[in-house]
């Protein structure tokens, strides 16, 4: 089971614009709600260069992300299951050279009004706080794909889990922590 992510995401107001349901060319805004009581849903492509955000965590930006979104209901609650598929280029931090991370990752949103409703949801629902009665889909995507993105890169062959594995134990050595907690004992 998927445990709670630290995230909620903030969606603002915009301009309205819908396109055809399971067109390849994905709207900009959708109002989750009415697509949730309409039971819509949404696939295309979105192109990594237009993720602002994640353009900062990767080593080029080119490339799509596929990107399938159902809205529909749970009980009294509008959810959207988000489907995101990309292959993202990081760079691994060992060598500097580019490596490619593919990301498949599913996620069920519950649409909330306030943080307190967030903080009610059961774990199997993230929250999706909305600030206005639209969501923005790039938004949806992009916040996937950053959270898929491992917190420093690195190839298998550059000294990823295998040679942490290797390493030997620390030696009679004191960290510098450690040294740091003894000096303040003594002042």
């Amino acid at each position: 089971m998927r445990s709670k992510r630290q995230i909620i995401l903030t969606v603002l107001g915009g301009s309205r614009y819908y396109s055809a349901i399971m067109s390849e060319h994905l709207p900009d805004f959708v109002d989750p709600l009415a697509f949730a009581e309409k039971r819509r849903r949404l696939a295309g492509t979105i192109s990594l260069a237009r993720m602002s955000q994640l353009a900062d965590l990767l080593m080029n930006d080119a490339g799509e992300a596929r990107v399938d979104l159902q809205f529909d209901r749970q009980g009294r609650r509008a959810v959207v299951r988000v489907k995101v598929v990309a292959e993202l280029t990081l760079q691994c931090q060992c060598c500097l050279e580019p490596m490619i991370w593919p990301v498949e990752t599913e996620v069920t949103l519950a649409v909330v009004r306030s943080i307190d409703e967030a903080n009610l949801l059961p774990d199997d629902l993230e929250p999706l706080l909305l600030e206005s009665d639209e969501v923005e889909l790039i938004d949806l995507a992009q916040h996937e794909l950053i959270l898929a993105v491992p917190p420093i890169p690195q190839h298998a062959h550059c000294g990823g889990k295998k040679q942490r594995e290797e390493a030997p134990a620390t030696s009679g050595a004191k960290s510098p922590f450690a040294q740091l907690a003894d000096w303040k004992k003594l002042n």
